[in-house]
């Protein structure tokens, strides 16, 4: 029970981590698994690519196929809906902690 309350409130932290990367350059799932994974979130690739391609169909996300050594790599860049949502984010994240990091 615990671990679906952390879940589901880290799931926005992770979603303004996955736009604020592909802001600064696209980015791919296993790339993004492992920074995650720095930043001590456990999160699977059967919760990563869900996640990555429910961004692109709400228009945070586009998506660009590339051929890696033979393989298909989707690479995600955050789209200018995604730029304004991670900037009303960001703006929304600093109120908060300016609030909780006095008490």
């Amino acid at each position: 029970m615990e671990e679906q309350i952390y879940r589901k409130l880290f799931l926005g932290f992770i979603q303004i981590h996955i736009l604020h990367h592909a802001q600064k350059e696209a980015i791919f799932g296993s790339w993004m698994l492992e920074e995650l994974q720095e930043h001590r979130y456990h999160l699977s690739a059967g919760t990563l690519y869900p996640l990555l391609h429910t961004m692109e169909s709400a228009g945070l996300l586009e998506k660009e196929d590339k051929n890696v050594e033979g393989k298909i790599r989707k690479y995600y860049k955050t789209t200018e809906r995604g730029s304004k949502v991670l900037l009303e984010a960001k703006k929304k994240a600093y109120e908060l902690f300016k609030e909780i990091k006095d008490e």
